[in-house]
């Protein structure tokens, strides 16, 4: 038997107001989300994808529908929720350790025990002996690692992760996929990616769900399985499925070369 959805998104609407009128970001928008899975979400250009994740980061309040995380109402920023945007956000001017310590320092969780936990995953993702240098001395690369264990630091349960490698060249971000896809499947979170990438959306997700043009409901879910030993994003991309997956989801978004 299935578990529990760990979070439920239920008849999301989502408007804004601008100059010229409204605009309806998203609309009838539900999806369940279990423990310890990984979905991507794929669209096309404006649909919504970004705002989903605002409003699952409590950032932004649904115009009509609600979120629950363990069956209990989202009303804002939580704790068990950690956002990692397309940039790093890494503050130049604080170290490598100072950046890492920011979260747990905005939710005045800054204590023994979880200064503890941020330097062990320093530790296990090869960042110690950097811990005193600035970003500016870190490769695009090692600075997408900080950025991702400054978020596991607060430890939330699920990882929003908002086109987090699209600043960086295509081996980096290959590399760097790969890397994140091992730390969250190692450290059991539940992650959600919204990318552009169909290749990377395939190679690192258990689902994949397709949203429509604007205003962005769900079209498509598809539930990925790879042949393939070793799981990691690189190796599934030689799968014997992966190019079914792919001409699939593409035709799903309607791209017009």
């Amino acid at each position: 038997m299935r578990a529990e959805p760990l979070v439920e998104v239920q008849n999301i609407n989502m408007t804004f107001h601008s100059p010229e009128g409204e605009v309806s970001a998203l609309k009838n928008l539900s999806l369940d989300i279990y423990p310890g899975e990984f979905i991507s979400i794929v669209g096309p250009s404006g649909c919504g994808k970004s705002t989903l994740l605002n409003i699952l980061a409590g950032l932004f309040a649904p115009t009509a529908g609600q979120i629950l995380v363990h069956k209990k109402k989202l009303l804002g920023p939580t704790s068990k929720v950690g956002y990692m945007p397309q940039s790093d956000q890494l503050f130049e001017w604080r170290t490598i350790w100072k950046n890492i310590l920011l979260g747990l320092e905005v939710q005045n969780k800054v204590t023994e025990e979880t200064k503890s936990y941020a330097q062990k995953l320093l530790n296990s993702y090869g960042l110690s002996e950097f811990k005193n240098l600035y970003p500016s001395q870190l490769s695009g690369g090692m600075r997408q690692r900080v950025a991702l264990i400054r978020t596991l630091a607060i430890n939330p349960e699920i990882l929003l992760l908002d086109e987090a490698f699209s600043a960086l060249d295509y081996q980096t971000r290959l590399v760097v996929a790969d890397e994140v896809k091992q730390i969250i499947v190692k450290e059991k979170k539940t992650a959600m990616l919204v990318t552009h990438d169909i290749s990377e959306a395939i190679s690192m997700a258990d689902r994949i769900v397709v949203l429509t043009k604007r205003p962005g409901s769900v079209k498509k879910i598809y539930t990925i399985s790879l042949t393939c030993s070793d799981k990691t994003p690189m190796k599934c991309r030689e799968a014997p499925e992966f190019s079914d997956y792919f001409y699939s989801i593409w035709k799903e978004l309607d791209v017009h070369v």
